[in-house]
């Protein structure tokens, strides 16, 4: 279940000055180099005062990234996709069509200087985000991400429905999260996602929730004004 937004350690990721976070949401496929080229920009623009907070929601054409903690034995078919080399934490991931990437480019200097709590606000509100379609969502521990309890006749398991994966600069946040609402699951099989063997990936639809990206876009909206405050919509910057 979502934590309360207003409990002391989150109360503290709203902006005392209440300004609103821009809200970005580009069309079509972005490349991921011109992508990151932009966050590069854009949080040094931040941390110098010239531009404000923007979370920005994109989807990717297929394609592996990997993070500061990646392990060269994780990628398991270097030649199926693209593979960027990012300073993102975190290990090897998948982007694709139909994932939703939610890149989170905040000041944290505004925001009470604590990156693990930062996390923590990520996790909240991907997890609230998804409970907007009653899908019960948490978090592990020892293993990143939102996690799903699947269960049937006999069996159960534990899938993956989002990870998150930040950098900090100057308290500059920037890359951020992805939540899987229709993506081709099979395409995480050239990688082991996040370094985790044991357990799968699932998404909105493999749970049998038929959601668009619209409405995965409108839940997340909602979900992450109720943690860091308002936002305002802008036309996306590619």
């Amino acid at each position: 279940m979502l934590a309360d937004p207003l409990s002391p350690d989150l109360l503290k990721l709203r902006r005392e000055d209440d300004r609103p976070v821009e809200w970005a949401v580009s069309s079509g496929h972005v490349d991921y180099a011109t992508a990151e080229a932009f966050m590069e920009a854009r949080v040094a623009a931040i941390a110098a005062g010239e531009a404000g907070e923007m979370v920005w929601l994109l989807e990717h054409p297929p394609l592996y990234t990997a993070g500061v903690s990646a392990r060269d034995e994780d990628l398991l078919d270097a030649g199926r996709f693209p593979v960027h080399r990012t300073g993102r934490g975190g290990q090897f991931t998948y982007h694709g069509p139909g994932q939703r990437v939610g890149y989170v480019m905040l000041d944290l200097s505004q925001r009470g200087r604590d990156v693990r709590t930062f996390v923590r606000g990520l996790e909240q509100w991907l997890i609230g985000g998804l409970g907007e379609f009653g899908v019960t969502a948490d978090v592990r521990e020892g293993r990143v991400g939102v996690w799903v309890e699947r269960k049937g006749a006999g069996w159960s398991r534990e899938d993956k429905i989002a990870a998150i994966g930040v950098k900090v600069r100057k308290w500059v946040s920037f890359h951020g999260v992805s939540l899987n609402v229709e993506p081709n699951l099979d395409h995480f099989g050239g990688i082991v996602p996040c370094g985790i063997q044991e357990h799968g990936v699932t998404s909105l639809v493999d749970l049998g929730v038929l959601a668009t990206m619209d409405e995965a876009d409108a839940a997340l909206k909602f979900s992450f004004a109720r943690l860091f405050g308002a936002v305002v919509e802008r036309p996306a910057p590619l």
